[in-house]
């Protein structure tokens, strides 16, 4: 079975494109959604945060929300902002953040293959995020947001890809953050579907959730007896496929709210496990193995000692983090449901944690030295699931560029 479908994209008219694409449901909280939407009557925050336009202290899990979703998205069709491609097509999609560049392929990809392992994941789902995203996808009749996968490097896939991306583009335009993003049409969809053959899985990079999410809400309208001749539009979900080597991953920095001791016995607790370096200058780590801690003003780099378990994941700074540090000296056995500690993308940068300390909001915060696609990849292939927040993409893909539809 293929894993590479063309689709009839819901999409902006071109000169709405920048007013209607947004960033991603999960990057962003209710309150900085209905901040980045005022004014904003076509943003597609209206179509993913639904609840910025019910009254404040909603729930978002309130069944009102996922009404108020679906309804946004009818209106958005019906004054003619978003319109839908007669034809089932592919897209290529690039993004170019500062200096990097990255262009992916944007198709539908088959539950199927989320199902049976041929898109390969890394990380545990929370099953009321998945049924979050279920819901909305059901009363939608459409999968909003496209997840990130990618595959291993494919030359002369991406010699195709180069020679359409040289073609004037379909949507070419800066978001506020500084984020260009430029779409194409694919003029042959089966030649380009015919050189994707040789790819045979998948990596989630961005979106477990929306995968997840997906295969729920396929399995409910397929046990309503809901389908076409054929394979079912709700059979495949939306998709940005990379090749691996054109990605990148920031750090996932973590910060602990409350710490059991004072920030001296803390360090001297580190010290007697790893070596320590204090009062350094620079709060970024130096390599993998480090991490850098602000705590009480100053920033000290900690080289994490070796993991004594055995497999690939454990051998992950964020795993060795919790094995040597959140563990025995902070009481954090679970990392998932702590409530003592969070975590802070590493888009946001090291000042952002330095203020969660200074601020009184934390007690300690960690920088991490970024996991690699190598790493990434040898866990997946493992078989195994990495520790939570372990990654973090960037750029992310903008939502409501381009829709699937089911109804």
């Amino acid at each position: 079975m293929s894993l590479l479908y063309p689709f009839r994209a819901l999409r902006p008219v071109p000169h709405q494109a920048a007013q209607v694409a947004s960033p991603p449901y999960d990057v962003i909280r209710t309150e900085e959604a209905r901040r980045l939407a005022e004014g904003k009557p076509w943003s597609f925050l209206h179509v993913i945060r639904p609840e910025i336009d019910l009254p404040e202290g909603t729930d978002e899990h309130d069944p009102a929300v996922y009404a108020k979703g679906a309804e946004n998205l009818r209106r958005f069709r019906e004054a003619g902002i978003l319109i839908q491609d007669e034809v089932p097509s592919l897209y290529l999609y690039r993004q170019q953040m500062d200096r990097h560049v990255q262009t992916g392929i944007f198709g539908c990809v088959p539950v199927s293959a989320y199902e049976d392992g041929r898109i390969v994941r890394h990380e545990k789902t929370r099953p009321d995020k998945e049924e979050d995203r279920t819901r909305h996808i059901l009363a939608q009749r459409a999968h909003a947001e496209p997840v990130m996968l990618a595959f291993p490097p494919q030359a002369p896939l991406e010699a195709l890809m180069a020679r359409w991306t040289a073609q004037p583009p379909m949507y070419d335009f800066t978001a506020e953050d500084g984020v260009r993003h430029t779409v194409w049409r694919v003029p042959d969809p089966e030649a380009l579907i015919a050189a994707f053959a040789s790819v045979n899985r998948l990596y989630v990079a961005d979106g477990h959730h929306r995968c997840a999410a997906a295969s729920r809400a396929a399995a409910q309208l397929r046990a309503q007896g809901v389908g076409t001749a054929g394979l079912a539009e709700y059979e495949i979900f939306p998709a940005v496929l990379f090749p691996l080597h054109t990605l990148r991953i920031l750090p996932y920095h973590r910060i602990v709210r409350r710490l059991p001791m004072t920030p001296e016995a803390f360090l001297r607790a580190l010290e007697t496990r790893m070596h320590v370096i204090r009062q350094v200058p620079n709060p970024t780590p130096p390599a993998k193995g480090t991490v850098a801690l602000y705590l009480a003003g100053s920033w000290h780099w900690a080289t994490l000692p070796p993991t004594q378990r055995s497999t690939v994941a454990d051998q992950l700074d964020v795993a060795r983090l919790n094995e040597h540090i959140l563990e025995p000296i902070l009481g954090i056995v679970d990392p998932r449901t702590d409530p003592n500690l969070d975590f802070v993308g590493g888009i946001r940068g090291l000042e952002a944690l330095k203020q969660e300390v200074d601020q009184g909001r934390a007690a300690l915060a960690i920088a991490m030295y970024p996991t690699s696609i190598e790493e990434l990849v040898a866990v997946s292939d493992a078989g195994l699931l990495m520790p939570p927040k372990s990654t973090w993409f960037e750029p992310k893909l903008r939502s409501g560029l381009l829709v699937h539809v089911f109804d």
